[in-house]
């Protein structure tokens, strides 16, 4: 499949960051209090270095094949059959992480702004947003993050740094929790981890970057900004809060933004504001897993055109989304996905990057690749 070489190293920074910060901004705090107590940024950090291990894995091996994604080289790699049955449940995978999101995105804004509008409502407007935009090439696809990047990190941190004025430093003290308990933090470092899964992006990044052998420096440029977002998230919420006030909240981001207010009292609470830039974060995320479950499904196929697929899969991750019965179940969901998507994300990409060491296999276009740039 040919790919356009427009994107620069910058952009592939800008895409990772905005596909990765998105919907699971708000329980954030939340996932990582019940894991470690006071220890949540120190679980948020180390999920982040899982993350990251996962990011480098696929951007070597998008180093090592230029020009193709995950799909095509992973054929070359442990065979046609095996690979296409691991495409099919990375496929499936995306479209589970795109029902989830669009659910968690339904019960935040029927819980907090339109609490009239039915949730199935919801839910099905930012699928079919995620679809109609999901019908253009990779460099729409990246003008489309590009736009909205300042939008979802600059007002974000804005309200992260200024609420940590009502922190408290012993709220974080012990670093590692109150009563460690080995089997809680893993299970936290590991719901963490899965919430930069976002960086598989990659694989469908390199082959259109101008420059791929600088695909390594965009990748932990991007994750970096986004880890760092996050643990400060963390830092605030647990700062402001305390660990057992945020296990009685559902979102302890929403909550942060609430107690937060501009310098002279110019808004005193910004959970307004917030939330229309979480709604932002979730549209570019949306738009990231939905994209990458219809071009891999296309690349499987050996179609020229993802566009077929555009509303094709829309009625298929409704009916998945609408699966929870309630929000607690809803959010076991996600963490149980979360946790079992690391085999397709970290374990998959470190399997083919041995055979492809072992096999000496590399991209028949590097350097044509090298030549060009």
């Amino acid at each position: 499949m040919e790919h356009p070489r427009q994107i620069t190293v910058i952009q592939a920074a800008i895409i990772l960051i905005s596909t990765i910060i998105g919907v699971g901004v708000l329980a954030l705090s939340l996932f990582a209090v019940r894991a470690a107590d006071s220890g949540a940024p120190l679980v948020t950090m180390l999920g982040f270095l899982i993350g990251l291990l996962g990011l480098m894995l696929i951007t070597k091996l998008g180093m090592r094949f230029p020009t193709q994604s995950i799909i095509e080289y992973s054929e070359e790699l442990i065979g046609k059959w095996v690979s296409r049955g691991f495409s099919v449940l990375i496929i499936l995978f995306f479209c589970l992480l795109t029902a989830l999101a669009s659910r968690e995105f339904g019960e935040v804004v029927v819980t907090s702004v339109l609490t009239k509008t039915p949730l199935e409502v919801t839910v099905i407007v930012m699928l079919l947003l995620a679809a109609v935009s999901s019908r253009v090439d990779i460099t729409t696809f990246t003008y489309f993050h590009h736009f909205y990047f300042p939008i979802i990190v600059f007002p974000g941190l804005v309200i992260v740094v200024l609420s940590l004025k009502n922190a408290h430093l012993i709220n974080l003290l012990p670093l590692w929790g109150n009563e460690p308990n080995g089997m809680s933090m893993l299970g936290g470092i590991l719901t963490m981890a899965a919430l930069f899964q976002g960086s598989f992006v990659m694989t469908i990044v390199i082959p259109a970057m101008r420059r791929p052998e600088k695909a390594m420096i965009a990748g932990v440029v991007g994750m970096l900004g986004a880890g760092s977002l996050y643990t400060l998230i963390v830092i605030a919420t647990v700062g402001v809060f305390g660990a057992e006030e945020i296990k009685k909240l559902v979102w302890p981001t929403l909550e942060l933004a609430k107690t937060t207010s501009l310098p002279a009292n110019i808004l005193e609470r910004l959970d307004g504001a917030f939330l229309a830039v979480w709604v932002t974060a979730v549209f570019t995320t949306l738009l990231s897993s939905y994209y990458l479950a219809i071009y891999f499904l296309s690349q499987l196929l050996r179609l020229r055109d993802h566009k077929l697929f555009a509303f094709l899969l829309v009625p298929f991750i409704y009916v998945i989304a609408m699966f929870s019965q309630n929000l607690l179940q809803m959010y076991e969901i996600i963490q149980l996905v979360g946790r079992c998507g690391l085999v397709f994300t970290v374990v998959y990409p470190l399997v083919l990057l041995i055979v492809a060491i072992i096999r000496k296999k590399k991209g028949r276009g590097d350097q044509l690749v090298a030549k060009s740039d």
